[in-house]
């Protein structure tokens, strides 16, 4: 990993085979080293090998961004082999409806340690890392639930409530130290294998951008990197033109 030391690393939290992998392969052709991370590092390999096609450069890790100090120390480890981390992605989903009555704390607890422990934990030390550069950049993937809650979706919404809000309280108070942290509300269905099969109508739409791209997502995440410090968006609302609001 040293022929690549010093180049700046993003790292991306939760990069699955749609959003998170967009997002990963768009930074790495953006002049970073993308990092992706899920929970087991054999997943990521397509995703490696698509990057390094691009003539990107990437070092896929397997890790449970609820455990802090596996968090501690795959941050540590890209900061030494790599170099500074200058983007953090935290693009977990934990979309998993289940009505209020059968609802189990057991369930609760995961789907909110997945949206918000995860993120807090993730996000803070990416600023520790960033506040004494005095820059960085850290955006959160949130969801129509980050905005109301809907039925069968008690836990789901409770989280993405709890990442929002976590993303204000950090905008407000690492924004003066020169790190721009921005929450983005993704408002619909992305083109992914799961929409695909289990929302055939819904999928059809792809074809007049009814469903929103991954690789569009992705894009607007590298512009607000590289947004000027006196136009900074915090929250960024991302929906297909056919979808309803």
């Amino acid at each position: 990993m040293t022929a690549i030391a010093d180049k700046g690393a993003a790292i991306i939290i939760g990069a699955g085979d749609a959003t998170g992998g967009a997002v990963a392969a768009a930074f790495a052709r953006d002049g970073l080293v993308a990092v992706p991370v899920r929970r087991t590092a054999a997943g990521l390999e397509p995703l490696a090998q698509r990057i390094a096609s691009e003539g990107g450069h990437c070092l896929p890790i397997g890790g449970d961004a609820r455990d802090e100090d596996q968090m501690i120390a795959l941050f540590d480890r890209v900061e030494r082999e790599i170099g500074p981390v200058e983007v953090l992605v935290f693009n977990i989903g934990a979309n998993s409806p289940m009505g209020i009555m059968d609802e189990t704390v057991r369930r609760y607890r995961k789907i909110w340690e997945m949206c918000a422990l995860a993120g807090f934990i993730t996000a803070r030390e990416a600023a520790r890392r960033m506040a004494p550069r005095g820059r960085g950049t850290i955006i959160f993937t949130g969801a129509t639930a980050s905005l109301r809650g809907s039925a069968g979706f008690a836990g789901f919404s409770g989280g993405k409530f709890a990442l929002r809000s976590l993303a204000q309280a950090m905008a407000r108070e690492l924004g003066p130290k020169g790190i721009h942290v921005a929450h983005s509300i993704i408002d619909g269905a992305i083109d992914t294998e799961f929409i695909r099969s289990n929302f055939p109508e819904r999928y059809a739409l792809k074809e007049d951008a009814g469903i929103l791209d991954p690789e569009a997502i992705a894009a607007e995440y590298v512009r607000l990197h590289h947004q000027p410090r006196s136009a900074w968006t915090h929250e960024l609302d991302l929906r297909p033109w056919l979808e309803r609001w």
